[in-house]
């Protein structure tokens, strides 16, 4: 009892410490002036003036990512995500580009179309059974097998069970976490990575546990590739991301090592009312005109402009990542909208603030109005995708956020017009809680689904 009274007595000085100390900050420094709730004096900086995105994020800026980011990454080592270096970052991404170029993605919706097929099977019998659908659990369901198939050329096989196969969910889910708390104590990462994953045993906790699978995965694909080079038949399907890494590994070892090919499989793995009618009759009429396939290809949902308008809406009002993207002013210093901030500071900007600037977005800012996309001000169309930022902005946007666009844009009008929701769960009515631990998903989020009657859907198609 009395070695706990003096360690509490040793953390109460060290807390009372660490906020004399920052109080002192505060008050002496340059940035004192700048404008913002009273309890940011002593937390790091976010911004939201719309002019100060190009100038922290922009392509060819030399503000560097955060020591936040030594959390997401192994002590010693790298990942396309968490490095930051600026150098280093855009020497891997220029290797990694092609693979997730849009062009190169339409190749996978076979893939795509198959897991949006088992999804659907699962959703129709669950609404016979009438059983309730946390449509949280089962989208994510959904984007593992996909990705599991770009990746590795096989489903993981969520949709199948409906259950976290080998801990994957929760291993990610404990990494998110864990990068979420150590980041902001970047000084504890090397301890606290070695604890935790010396108490998960040999298989390792969160990210780490995610490479083991991964490497697991590529030398299976190793001794398939071995096989394959003995026959001559030709590849009929979209060849999975594994195959196409390991091709720039043979072909120069120095230049894209198995680092390389294990960060970019590890980071696909560990990385988805009356809108609703307007949404079916667009649907419905592009059917109507002989435009849409059953499976909704990508190039057809391009064309509908109400879809692609409630996708952006979506992601402005509920962007994935909840907290600041942080950034340090390089060296020299520089002025973001008005003040001078001194290098070495670190500033960003929360996507979730910025998505709700009533400057840029209008007094409905706060409100889910697809239509603001479909006006013909040209001008005010530009200020809103400037300040779009879902998938990041700059040299570091989110190299994956083709693989969303390519599923968003294939399953949400597929299960609109197969389905009907009914928000159940999460409090409130038409509410539900989320949880922010870098990425915002979503908790309770229990639905009825309803399947619609195929006479129904065809009166929709022939214009009944």
């Amino acid at each position: 009892m009395q070695n706990s009274s003096v360690l509490l007595r040793v953390l109460g000085a060290l807390v009372v410490g660490y906020i004399f100390e920052r109080l002192i900050r505060s008050a002496l420094s340059p940035l004192r002036a700048a404008p913002g709730p009273f309890q940011a004096r002593y937390t790091d900086l976010c911004i939201s003036d719309p002019e100060a995105l190009n100038t922290i994020y922009g392509h060819g800026t030399r503000f560097a990512k955060s020591s936040w980011y030594d959390a997401w990454v192994p002590p010693n080592g790298w990942n396309l995500f968490g490095d930051r270096s600026i150098q280093r970052h855009a020497n891997t991404r220029r290797q990694l580009q092609s693979t997730y170029s849009m062009t190169s993605l339409v190749s996978y919706e076979p893939y795509v179309d198959e897991c949006t097929e088992i999804f659907s099977q699962r959703l129709s019998e669950m609404s016979t059974a009438g059983t309730l659908v946390d449509m949280g659990h089962w989208l994510q369901c959904y984007a593992f097998d996909v990705i599991g198939q770009i990746t590795y050329g096989k489903r993981i096989g969520f949709l199948d069970r409906g259950a976290d196969i080998q801990g994957i969910m929760s291993a990610i889910e404990n990494g998110l976490a864990y990068g979420t708390l150590i980041g902001i104590y970047a000084r504890f990462h090397r301890v606290g990575f070695a604890v935790v994953n010396f108490l998960a045993g040999k298989k390792g906790a969160g990210r780490e546990y995610i490479v083991g699978l991964s490497t697991t995965r590529i030398a299976e694909e190793q001794e398939n590739r071995k096989i394959m080079a003995s026959h001559s038949e030709n590849l009929t399907i979209a060849e999975p991301f594994v195959s196409k890494f390991l091709a720039k590994y043979e072909q120069d070892p120095e230049k894209f090592t198995m680092q390389h090919v294990l960060a970019g499989c590890t980071a696909n793995l560990a990385a988805g009312s009356d809108t609703t009618e307007q949404l079916r009759a667009e649907i419905a009429g592009f059917q109507q005109q002989g435009s849409l396939s059953s499976s909704f290809s990508f190039k057809e949902t391009q064309q509908m402009p109400y879809l692609q308008a409630v996708i952006k809406e979506t992601l402005r009002m509920h962007p994935a990542t909840g907290l600041p993207m942080e950034r340090v002013v390089p060296e020299g210093g520089a002025t973001i909208s008005g003040y001078f901030f001194p290098e070495g500071t670190i500033v960003g900007i929360n996507s979730w603030v910025a998505h709700r600037n009533a400057q840029v977005f209008g007094a409905d800012a706060d409100e889910f109005n697809p239509g603001r996309w479909l006006i013909s001000d040209g001008d005010k169309l530009a200020a809103m995708n400037r300040q779009w930022i879902p998938f990041g902005m700059g040299s570091r946007t989110c190299i994956g956020r083709h693989i969303s666009t390519l599923e968003i844009s294939k399953l949400i009008p597929r299960i609109v017009r197969d389905f009907d929701f009914e928000l159940l769960g999460g409090g409130a009515k038409n509410s539900w809680a989320t949880q922010n631990v870098w990425f915002v998903k979503p908790r309770g989020f229990q639905v009825k689904v309803t399947a619609r009657e195929p006479e129904r859907r065809y009166k929709e198609t022939k214009g009944i």
